[in-house]
């Protein structure tokens, strides 16, 4: 039997950079001491979410990867508590900018970077203002424990991006994130939405899911939490509420979800041949 334990992180973010860092840096030690293996930030967790507005003095907190504080700082934990850190960070490659991914290993090691692939463009979230659409393509990771597979937010609205991750091989699939309230209507509240789509994901595709947010509110917007770990079912194994701070954490048996799979036949069942009309841009 194959299992493995995984923690989601929720917490506020409100800044400076090194205090948000030292806050997500208590929780990783507190989800190692519970057993975790694989431990999810919230995305972007350096500072406060900064795509509210278009500045660009805020381009000068991109760092390159093996010069950014988040990553620095979670490749030192990672290598001292024995645990795989997915860590979000504003990247500077060049002249170019990215919303990116260090996948950081149980030796401190950086496994490989993932560069967001779906980049938002609305009210209260102007990511295409800072970040180039990422160029690495989707990204798995293969551990002693599992194979991984992560997307960063807005990725996690894509079937795509679950299903092809899931075809190179992922076992478990993580998404950090940073959503909230939308400032063009109050009214609305997508945290249900936001669930229901990873949660689908978790279904068509019989893969445990595991979901990072932030919470707090920062300059007017509020970010809604409801960070959460479910099965291969869909079913809620750990989950938070809108206000929580703390270490989600769940033991998953993946060669259960593995029968489960096989069982279900939806990979067997595929027709790629008919795919097609995907991959047109219109």
């Amino acid at each position: 039997m194959t299992q493995i334990t995984v923690a989601a992180l929720q917490l506020a973010l409100p800044g400076p950079e090194a205090e948000n860092i030292a806050h997500v840096s208590e929780l990783v030690r507190e989800a190692a001491a519970k057993g975790a293996r694989v431990i999810l930030p919230p995305e972007l967790f350096e500072g406060p979410y900064f795509c509210r507005v278009e500045d660009e003095g805020l381009f000068s907190n991109a760092r390159p990867t093996s010069e950014h504080p988040s990553v620095v700082a979670m490749q030192k934990l990672a290598a001292e508590l024995n645990v795989y850190i997915p860590t979000s960070f504003f990247e500077c490659d060049g002249p170019h900018h990215y919303n990116s991914l260090a996948m950081i290993d149980d030796k401190g090691a950086i496994m490989g970077l993932y560069r967001k692939s779906h980049i938002p463009d609305g009210p209260g979230y102007e990511e295409k203002f800072y970040f180039r659409p990422g160029n690495t393509g989707f990204k798995t990771w293969k551990t002693q424990d599992a194979t991984l597979g992560v997307g960063v937010c807005w990725d996690q609205w894509y079937p795509e991006t679950a299903r092809a991750m899931m075809l190179m091989g992922a076992e478990i699939l993580f998404y950090p994130t940073a959503i909230g309230s939308e400032p063009h209507d109050p009214d609305l509240d997508t945290s249900r939405l936001w669930r229901r789509a990873m949660i689908g994901h978790a279904v068509s595709n019989v893969v445990p899911v595991v979901a990072a947010n932030r919470i707090g509110t920062e300059e007017g917007q509020r970010f809604y939490g409801h960070s959460f770990i479910c099965d291969e079912r869909g079913d809620m194994l750990a989950e938070f509420g809108a206000t929580e701070t703390g270490v989600l954490t769940a033991t998953l048996d993946l060669d259960r979800v593995k029968r489960h799979r096989a069982a279900f036949g939806f990979f067997r069942d595929r027709r790629p041949e008919l795919y097609g009309r995907l991959v047109e841009d219109r």
